[in-house]
């Protein structure tokens, strides 16, 4: 491991952050001589980021943490593009209107992890609309698109993929490579922003950056990226039976968040507590030695650390809590995520099956049998050994709920309505 200088290039190498970095010494020297202005972009194709997201939040967190300045630029203008990196399909066009309320939602998120508001390390939203939307096409073809080669703009992977699939490609996507670049070279030109960070399938558009900017004679950029996370068992990160793993309360609530921390493979614990709390590293590796069933306490610091930072600190304790009562206890928490029923279709009643799959534990009824035959699903914390076992409102048990279980993990409450 190199041995960094500053405090930026030092936390992240620890941390597990970095994954190619264009100049690490040179970058190195520049975070110890002042303020070095960074930015991640975000398109804003939906109203919540997701926990594929966070590793970049974390380093931008990290970044301000340690003096320097950071920058969420909001691809208000990108977005109406669409970024066919890792896609098979072209992104559903939003119109300007969505756009701009996902931008708004999604600034919730950062101000959660980020401190914004004046100072030389202050954080700043910056919406790339802000020059992608005047652009003149004819001045933007000469001045910016001459720097580009098309045949390295087909050996790009987020190109090459799609054309080797046979999946369209438009046009319109094949610009956006052209249009991240740009968005490097307009943030030094505005900002003095010298560095981009991002995933590391974002290589090579921000390299494609820093290329523009020594054409179009700014001054030396740097890129860093962080690795694609995957488990321990090789499923990409942020990946669940339930979808993506959303930042958003409304979304996923602080008990769900919790619990997905909670289920995290042993083997991924340590490296996970590197990346996405703030625990001083002996603690980390004190917890990391773990094993066994204790292996279980540090998973539950993980979920309460993680969750502290999104959430805040009472809900993750409440969450923790919720968890303590549910698994230990046998208690209905008021924490748990709640879907309502129309009262009358549960005084009708409904059998177990219907009822686990509205409920969202199971996406069919076979899958439902299946798990009452080996003894997975639970009402009311009992057992239940008939599938077609009806339940109603006189099922229900404190404050007017029905508790379902699919499993130790999986819990609901059922709430008439």
């Amino acid at each position: 491991m190199t041995a960094f200088k500053s405090d930026l290039m030092h936390v992240l190498s620890e941390r597990g952050f970095i994954h190619q970095c264009s100049d690490p010494e040179g970058l190195d020297a520049l975070a110890l001589r002042a303020p070095v202005v960074t930015y991640v972009g975000y398109d804003c194709t939906g109203p919540s980021l997701h926990v594929g997201h966070l590793l970049s939040i974390m380093m931008l967190r990290w970044l301000q943490k340690t003096g320097h300045k950071p920058i969420t630029l909001m691809g208000g203008g990108t977005t109406r593009v669409g970024d066919p990196s890792g896609k098979d399909e072209t992104r559903k066009l939003l119109t300007y209107d969505e756009i701009d309320a996902n931008k708004q939602s999604l600034r919730e998120t950062f101000a959660r992890f980020l401190e914004f508001g004046e100072g030389s390390t202050a954080a700043t939203m910056v919406d790339n609309a802000e020059w992608l939307a005047p652009l003149n096409y004819i001045d933007f073809l000469r001045d910016v698109g001459r720097h580009f080669s098309v045949n390295r703009m087909l050996a790009m992977d987020s190109v090459k993929l799609r054309l080797e699939r046979e999946h369209e490609l438009s046009f319109l996507e094949f610009n956006y490579m052209i249009l991240q670049a740009y968005d490097f070279v307009e943030l030094s030109r505005r900002y003095g922003c010298l560095l981009q960070m991002g995933g590391s399938d974002q290589w090579g558009n921000i390299v494609n950056g820093i290329e523009l900017g020594r054409r179009m004679d700014r001054p030396q950029l740097y890129a860093l990226t962080c690795p694609l996370i995957t488990t321990a068992s090789g499923a990409k990160m942020g990946k669940t039976a339930q979808g993506a793993v959303w930042l958003k309360a409304d979304m996923r609530s602080p008990y769900e968040y919790w619990q997905f921390w909670r289920n995290t493979e042993d083997g991924d614990v340590g490296r996970f507590l590197k990346l996405f709390t703030e625990l001083p590293l002996d603690e980390i590796g004190r917890l990391a030695r773990l094993e066994g069933a204790e292996i279980n306490e540090a998973k539950k610091v993980l979920a309460t650390e993680a969750t502290a930072l999104l959430h805040g600190r009472a809900a993750a304790e409440e969450a923790a809590e919720a968890a303590r009562r549910t698994f230990e206890e046998g208690t209905v928490a008021e924490a748990l995520p709640t879907v309502a029923i129309p009262a009358a279709e549960l005084a009708a009643g409904l059998a177990v099956t219907a009822l686990v799959v509205r409920a969202g534990l199971a996406t069919s009824n076979g899958e439902v049998r299946r798990a009452v035959a080996n003894n997975a699903i639970s009402v009311n914390d009992v057992r239940v050994s008939d599938p077609a076992h009806v339940f109603s409102t006189a099922d229900l048990i404190a404050d007017g709920v029905l508790k379902l279980s699919f499993g130790r993990k999986k819990h609901v409450l059922v709430r008439p309505e």
